[in-house]
């Protein structure tokens, strides 16, 4: 799999950042309170959250930069939860107002890090800036995929879904191993030694069972002892913050 640089990232970032703000600009009045791909949740509510946790990453980097380290969310799950709930109802030109300016906000603190910056600490996961930037990146991918516009997973890159390969390693159930074998590419397994599931399919369809989501191409297949078998369970999945989306 390709290694992930912060060079990569900070490219990768710009053209998510960018495929969120054209999904938001197609949306209606009527957009704002129709569902999301999330179950519970409005476009607004969605569009309320992306901008949410880009200017909570921004705030990190914020602090990162005084050299202090603050929660992800100000007024940590709660008040994450309390914004989403606050902003969902907003207008279509307010979401999209707010949306460009949390975009616009971290992707130019990511863009003023120097290689020093890349690994200050900050707050979340007890990780580092890069770190950061790989969680905004996920974010901003798999919800613009969420708002249920067109742009499905069969658009996510080889290597945003060979990414997600690699961090959601720590999602396989504790005793299981899974051997992902996208279509026309290596093999990849994750999990630790045990009952071995093979998942083979199309590299956007593999990832997008992997993050939650429903799979767009339809390519998906398990196998146990070379024998058919359901698709197996998954842990929640990791977040940042207890209980997010």
């Amino acid at each position: 799999m390709t290694a992930i640089t912060p060079e990569t990232v900070l490219i990768e970032l710009h053209k998510a950042a960018d495929a969120v703000a054209s999904q938001a600009a197609k949306l209606t009045a009527d957009d704002v309170t129709a569902p999301s791909k999330l179950p519970g949740w409005t476009r607004g509510h969605l569009l309320a959250h992306i901008t949410g946790i880009s200017n909570a990453m921004a705030r990190q980097l914020e602090s990162a930069s005084r050299g202090e380290s603050v929660e992800l969310y100000d007024g940590g799950y709660e008040g994450r939860t309390k914004a989403i709930e606050m902003a969902a109802g907003h207008s279509i030109e307010q979401h999209r107002a707010d949306l460009d300016a949390a975009l616009e906000r971290a992707l130019r603190a990511f863009d003023a890090l120097d290689s020093d910056g890349w690994q200050a600490p900050i707050a979340y996961r007890g990780g580092v800036v890069f770190d950061g930037a790989c969680a905004l990146w996920r974010e901003l991918v798999i919800h613009a995929s969420d708002l249920g516009t067109g742009l499905g997973p069969e658009t996510w890159s080889r290597l945003f879904c060979e990414h997600l390969f690699d961090f959601l390693t720590q999602w396989v159930p504790e005793g299981q191993k899974f051997v992902l074998q996208p279509l026309g590419l290596p093999p990849v397994t994750i999990g630790a030694a045990g009952h071995s599931t093979v998942v083979s399919g199309m590299v956007t369809d593999i990832a997008a069972w992997l993050a939650g989501r429903e799979p767009s191409l339809g390519s998906l297949r398990a196998s146990a002892a070379a024998d058919g078998v359901d698709l197996p369970e998954l842990l929640p999945w990791p977040a940042g913050v207890p209980g997010t989306k």
